[in-house]
């Protein structure tokens, strides 16, 4: 799981049997510095989804199509090199750093490792609702009614007391509270 206190230097990963280094926990703190730009989220879903090593050249115009919503095709010279370089110098060699990714700069090949899993609950947005529930609907429905019958009764439309037709609406919300509670039980 992810440790709560910062890890500066991710050389701190312990030994394994044959001497090789085994990936420490990300503490939060270095997890929301190396997510805090889109373009590191972007290499990241990229890698996720390639199968073994990828070349800097691929993953710079993929990240530069994402980011102008366009297809690596329709992308200017210009934007390609901007990201390619920002990911060269800066945010590629951070995730490096970390041991998020392996990432060879003399040949050009970036890799995901063992620890790119662990940031990927971070990297999925927000679950979508279930929005085929009836009952936000019914509770409005119930607003709604509620609000219609009691100016009826203040305007004079309704011959009923307005103390009756506080209760009548109140126990309207308490008969719906009432088949949701009964429903979902």
């Amino acid at each position: 799981m992810i440790d709560r206190g910062r890890t500066d230097d991710p050389g701190d990963a312990a030994r394994d049997a044959d001497g090789g280094a085994i990936p420490a926990e990300l503490s939060l703190d270095d997890v929301h510095h190396l997510l805090q730009t889109k373009r590191r989220r972007d290499v990241l879903r990229y890698l996720r989804d390639a199968e073994g090593p990828v070349r800097l050249r691929e993953l710079a115009e993929q990240v530069a199509a994402w980011e102008q919503e366009t297809t690596v095709e329709e992308l200017r010279s210009d934007e390609r090199q901007r990201v390619y370089i920002s990911l060269y110098q800066s945010h590629l060699p951070k995730l490096d750093n970390h041991g998020i990714i392996e990432y060879d700069k003399d040949r050009g090949r970036v890799d995901s490792t063992l620890r790119t899993g662990q940031l990927e609950p971070y990297l999925e947005g927000p679950t979508e609702t279930d929005s085929s529930d009836p009952w936000p609907r019914r509770y409005g429905a119930t607003v709604g009614l509620g609000t219609v019958f009691l100016g009826a009764v203040a305007a004079g439309l309704a011959p009923i007391d307005g103390l009756v037709a506080a209760g009548l609406v109140l126990g309207s919300f308490a008969a719906v509270t009432s088949v949701h509670a009964w429903t979902d039980s």
